[in-house]
Order: C-alpha cells, then sequence, then structure tokens
C-alpha cells in the first residue's frame, strides 16, 4: 500500500514521526485488526505491506493513522493539509510477489538520492512478520 501526503509535501521523514508510525502500527493488530510487516517511510509517502481482516477494517486503519500522524504534523507546526485522499493498493499474490515488490520498495531511498543503500535509510523497517 502506498500513502501519500498533499501536495507531495515532504515531512514524513522525521524520527518523531517514524516512532509515532511504529508506535501506531504495533497497536494496530489488537486495536484494528491490521497487521504491518515491513514498511518505507519516505518524505512525501509512506510504502507498507499490510494484512487486514477485510477491506473495511484497512479503511478504518488509513484513516486512522493519517489522523494520528498528522496531529503530530501540526504539534510540530508544519504548515499545509496533511495527505492525499484516499491510498494505492496492490494485492500481493505469492512471497514471489511480495519479495520482488519489497525490493523495488526498499530501493526508493537510494533511487532518489538519500542513501547510497537501503539499509542506511533510517525511516524503514518491519513490525510484524507477515506470512504469504
Amino acid at each position: 500500500m502506498t500513502i501519500c501526503t498533499a501536495k507531495r509535501q515532504a515531512w514524513l521523514g522525521d524520527k518523531v514521526i517514524h516512532d509515532a508510525f511504529r508506535e501506531f502500527c504495533a497497536r494496530s493488530p489488537t486495536q484494528a485488526a491490521v497487521w504491518i510487516g515491513k514498511y518505507v517511510l519516505m518524505p512525501d509517502h509512506i510504502h507498507v505491506f499490510v494484512s487486514a481482516e477485510g477491506s473495511q477494517s484497512l479503511s478504518r486503519w488509513v484513516a486512522a493513522l493519517k489522523g494520528y500522524l498528522g496531529a503530530i504534523k501540526r504539534r510540530q507546526q508544519i504548515p499545509g493539509p496533511a495527505w492525499q485522499t484516499g491510498f494505492f493498493d496492490h494485492l500481493l499474490r505469492s512471497s514471489e510477489s511480495s519479495g520482488d515488490k519489497w525490493n523495488y520498495v526498499c530501493m526508493n531511498p537510494v533511487r532518489a538520492g538519500l542513501v547510497a543503500k537501503p539499509e542506511d535509510w533510517p525511516y524503514a523497517g518491519e513490525i510484524d512478520f507477515l506470512l504469504w
């Protein structure tokens, strides 16, 4: 899944936002029946591998995440709207498919010229191990 900031404003590549994202995601299985696998927070969008019990819980989870991180953005006094409407999702059908997608996603900070190697990007990780 990909979630983009409004007007591709670059405010997500931040330790405070990253810590809040991890905290929110750690609570997601019990609060929303949503499990968060690997993720990359880019400055203007989030790539996240998700498993959810139904599309309703996923939509509610995205809305709650946007509200939570948007509130932190406002506390940091970053101006402007926080998010684009909606999100983009892609169904992964196999472990091979998920591996290919992850290889692409984890290289985003490298392609953007932010780091030399994916493992150098501090705003990426894994919350829950997702089985495919």
